[in-house]
């Protein structure tokens, strides 16, 4: 598969906003940038899921689809050419979406609901399989870690990290001159005393930005599907 960027036109969803909870913050600017990072091909149903996805009304919101790229290096070149463009860098948010999870259609509306007190806020999703995780890492209560928490019902829960399937951040978070580049990076090390160490791009975002004192945090309301092509399951 040929690499590529591809943006869509800028648009402005004019539909009603049926969530309540969102009158509020219709004043504010909530003007989102949506990457997917793609390996060129998005099973069907889950493109019929992000059809359906709600956006607020008379806001900006675009996607960018980056294919062919590894994961963390397509997130990283994405968010750099949003940041040297002098329209997209003054846009507000920064929404992740991977090509296999399927949000409900207010997922987005939701996680907008507690953005003035959390830098980055995701949708809870779990690891594919019988034996899955829930992506939702680390207990706050403790010294930084990453091991999977048991999610709490129906509410906003902290934590250390997040997967990146439908995960929205401040786009300001980027901007931080002492955050290092690249953004994203997966890595494997052998750390003397303590043996080796592997690390998701995702994770090593997180680890980076707890340092900088930033708050992180799972809507478990926000109940997003995995979907398992091979299988045609939605874990």
């Amino acid at each position: 598969m040929k690499q590529q960027i591809i943006i869509d036109n800028y648009q402005f969803n004019t539909s009603k906003n049926h969530c309540s909870e969102m009158k509020d913050k219709q004043y504010r600017d909530l003007s989102t940038i949506c990457i997917v990072p793609s390996r060129g091909q998005i099973a069907a149903k889950v493109v019929q899921n992000w059809l359906s996805l709600m956006t607020p009304m008379n806001q900006k919101f675009i996607r960018i689809f980056v294919i062919g790229l590894e994961v963390g290096f397509a997130y990283s070149l994405a968010i750099e050419q949003i940041l040297t463009d002098c329209n997209l860098s003054k846009w507000q948010y920064i929404l992740t979406l991977e090509e296999d999870n399927m949000p409900p259609p207010d997922g987005l509306l939701k996680l907008y609901e507690n953005m003035d007190k959390y830098d980055v806020l995701g949708g809870l999703y779990w690891t594919k399989g019988e034996q899955g995780q829930p992506m939702i890492y680390g207990d706050v209560k403790k010294k930084l870690n990453f091991i999977p928490q048991v999610p709490l019902p129906e509410t906003i829960q902290a934590c250390y990290g997040l997967g990146m399937g439908f995960t929205l951040f401040k786009t300001g978070i980027f901007k931080n001159p002492k955050l290092k580049r690249p953004f994203f990076k997966t890595t494997q090390e052998l750390i003397p005393g303590q043996g080796a160490k592997l690390i998701t791009q995702d994770l090593y975002f997180f680890e980076k930005i707890h340092k900088l004192g930033y708050k992180v945090a799972c809507d478990t309301r926000v109940k997003v599907g995995h979907y398992d092509l091979e299988n045609d399951i939605v874990w």
